[in-house]
């Protein structure tokens, strides 16, 4: 794990060290309303995701199971854009405002493994 022991600023968010010289994930601070839509997405994922299990046990045509995993990765994207779209209107914007310019670096390098 490669993350400053510093948080977001909220009283939610706290840093502290896992007692191996590394830091832990800092917390986010999600609504309750933003928790629930990203849950509801996740379950659905989840059930996307067996269901191309069992069309594979099926031995279900090849570009069914293609397609059905294409809708699985456009689902986890939405996901993503979510959750970064409330970490840049959040946590990015506190951090910059205390100085914290380090959180640019973070943030293009989760940018850049989310367009892998």
């Amino acid at each position: 794990m490669n993350q400053s022991n510093k948080d977001c600023g909220h009283p939610n968010s706290q840093a502290h060290s896992d007692g191996c010289g590394e830091s832990a994930p800092r917390s986010s601070h999600h609504t309750d309303q933003m928790k629930d839509n990203l849950t509801k997405r996740l379950n659905r994922i989840e059930g996307q995701i067996r269901g191309v299990k069992a069309m594979i046990e099926r031995d279900t045509y090849c570009d069914d199971v293609l397609n059905q995993i294409a809708a699985v990765q456009s689902a986890l994207n939405g996901v993503g854009k979510l959750l970064l779209e409330g970490h840049m209107k959040s946590c990015v914007i506190e951090r910059i405002q205390a100085g914290e310019s380090e959180v640019i670096d973070e943030l293009l390098t989760t940018v850049n493994k989310l367009m892998k």
